[in-house]
């Protein structure tokens, strides 16, 4: 394959990166600029990449001056970003990153694609651990740092470079891009609210595990269930607790510091016990679907299971940042219904009150998912917890702000819920600092800002150095 030069336009975002890490391994040119760069901020983000051999430039067009490079950019990028006006003038050809990323992928012999609208980036994870141990030497392509992977000199481990006849990736249906994918393994475990609605959300998710050669389902989810249905049984491969399956979970166990369960293989009667160094009964369902892309690749159940228990999870997944004065403080991406959902009933597992800090992760989703989000929020806060909420994550454009976290706020507080908006991280961290007591738990939540978990790491500084403050 011919060399080419590609510019990636945002190139630190979290989907950018890993993907700019591969194509340079495969042995591209590659550069790129981004606003957190011209900003001053993530710059070890940026020192990797330069490690790498990415050439970096600021966002002002300067990158681009060659008609044979290739613009990398979403599809929310605007024509007014300097990039793409230089790119244009130049006659650049542009491709959006799930079109690159689905042009490799598609030209693995072995493809395996993990979908869903919550718990794809840890499954995606967990499979490319299983077969890295099992020395099959995935490439694979998250939207997380990895943390089996990390290394001094790859401390953004979102992406492992390996044989490009084994692909393992995320993919994205809150673009559409989903589509473009073309697995031999599809796997599935779940569908609710995000991005779209739910009759668009069910035409591409039935499409994507349509054309696998094996769709690795979870029939505990009624939505993907029903899709199953439609799919002759010679390509499922099944997962479930509470239902008939061909993988079978069972006593599950809950402990703070992870959950183990046993899994059955019904055709065989195989069997072998899970113990996993994650919380939640949610990363229980993550280990099946991983373990059911494994098998369905001839990875044998028990090594699958037992690679698990070495498996150490991905940054910002319910992400223990430390504890200070018997207050600890968690990093978690969740911002949808479903992913919040799953970090509050994994700590509601165990006793202490919850502060969540909510940074909504965009005014247009907020517009699309907000009484879903007061619903759950509504309905697992508990009577003591305390929810705050800043602004939504805002980084330029013409988006409609109409919609704001207020609404949000509103409504969870007429769920008869402690909610408040402190607009600045400032005051956010004050109250916070002023609320917590011994045997509480901090939750920093929220999505596309890097910055949140720097955020997390400070509130731990801050309670270690402030003197106990009287019962709240």
């Amino acid at each position: 394959m011919a060399a080419k030069s590609y510019f990636f336009c945002g190139i630190g975002g979290s989907g950018m990166l890993p993907l700019a890490a591969i194509v340079r391994a495969l042995g591209h040119r590659v550069a790129g600029s981004d606003r957190a760069l011209d900003q001053g901020r993530t710059a070890p983000k940026f020192a990797y990449l330069r490690g790498l051999g990415v050439d970096l430039f600021a966002q002002d067009g300067s990158g681009l001056t060659d008609p044979g490079q290739i613009l990398v950019a979403s599809a929310a990028i605007e024509d007014s970003v300097p990039d793409v006006a230089a790119a244009r003038t130049l006659g650049c050809a542009r491709i959006s990153r799930a079109g690159l990323l689905a042009a490799l992928f598609n030209q693995a012999e072995a493809r395996v694609a993990v979908g869903g609208t919550s718990g794809k980036s840890t499954v995606t994870g967990m499979i490319g651990w299983i077969l890295d141990r099992a020395g099959r030497r995935p490439m694979v392509m998250n939207g997380a740092v990895m943390k089996n992977f990390v290394t001094p000199s790859a401390p953004f481990a979102s992406a492992l470079v390996g044989d490009p006849a084994l692909f393992v990736s995320e993919v994205d249906e809150s673009d559409g891009s989903i589509a473009l994918f073309d697995p031999s393994v599809a796997v599935l475990g779940n569908i609710s609210l995000d991005h779209k609605d739910m009759d668009e959300l069910r035409a591409l998710f039935g499409d994507f595990i349509g054309k696998a050669a094996t769709a690795v389902v979870n029939l505990d989810h009624p939505e993907v269930a029903a899709l199953a249905a439609e799919l002759h049984q010679d390509r499922l491969l099944t997962f479930a607790f509470d239902r008939e399956a061909q993988l079978i979970g069972h006593e599950v166990t809950e402990r703070p510091e992870g959950v183990s369960f046993h899994v059955t293989e019904r055709s065989g009667g195989n069997h072998a016990e899970v113990r996993l160094r994650l919380p939640g009964r949610h990363n229980a369902a993550n280990a099946l679907a991983a373990i059911g892309a494994a098998v369905a690749l001839g990875v044998p159940l028990g090594e699958a299971a037992a690679a698990l228990g070495d498996f150490a999870g991905l940054k910002r997944r319910l992400e223990l940042v430390g504890t200070a004065r018997g207050i600890a403080v968690y990093d978690d991406f969740g911002h949808n219904p479903d992913k919040i959902a799953a970090t509050l009933a994994a700590l509601h597992a165990f006793p202490g009150r919850l502060l969540i800090f909510f940074q909504p992760h965009g005014y247009g989703p907020l517009r699309v998912m907000g009484d879903a989000l007061i619903a759950i929020l509504g309905e697992q806060l508990g009577p003591d917890d305390v929810l705050i909420l800043s602004d939504p994550v805002y980084f330029g454009g013409t988006v409609d702000r109409s919609v704001g976290s207020e609404a949000i706020v509103a409504g969870v507080q007429a769920a008869g819920r402690n909610a408040a908006h402190l607009a600045t991280r400032d005051a956010v961290a004050d109250r916070l600092a002023a609320l917590a007591r011994p045997g509480d738990r901090i939750v920093v939540m929220g999505a596309r800002d890097d910055t949140l978990s720097q955020f997390a790491a400070m509130l731990v500084e801050r309670l270690g150095t402030q003197p106990d403050a009287a019962e709240n």
